[in-house]
């Protein structure tokens, strides 16, 4: 996972993030604490959907994956 401020994209190059960002359905309330998902062939980036220009998280595919099989299997739940 690499923690950057803008420098690269989803798709590894330089820049902002391009292509679409996508947050749930599910965060409809103008309070709603979310993230923004941007998946390009090299990877998934995420950003705080509240600051559109703050740091992104990149993860790779494999890595991206397993965060999600992890929550699928509820390894993150209190």
């Amino acid at each position: 996972m690499r923690r950057e401020r803008g420098a690269h994209d989803a798709t590894g190059a330089s820049g902002r993030a391009n292509g679409t960002w996508r947050k749930s359905s599910y965060s409809t309330a103008p309070d709603a604490l979310c993230v923004e998902v941007n998946a390009g062939p090299h990877g998934v980036a995420i950003r705080d959907s509240k600051d559109r220009d703050g740091p992104i998280l990149h993860f790779s595919r494999d890595e991206w994956r397993m965060f999600v099989l992890g929550v699928r299997d509820g390894e993150f739940d209190d």
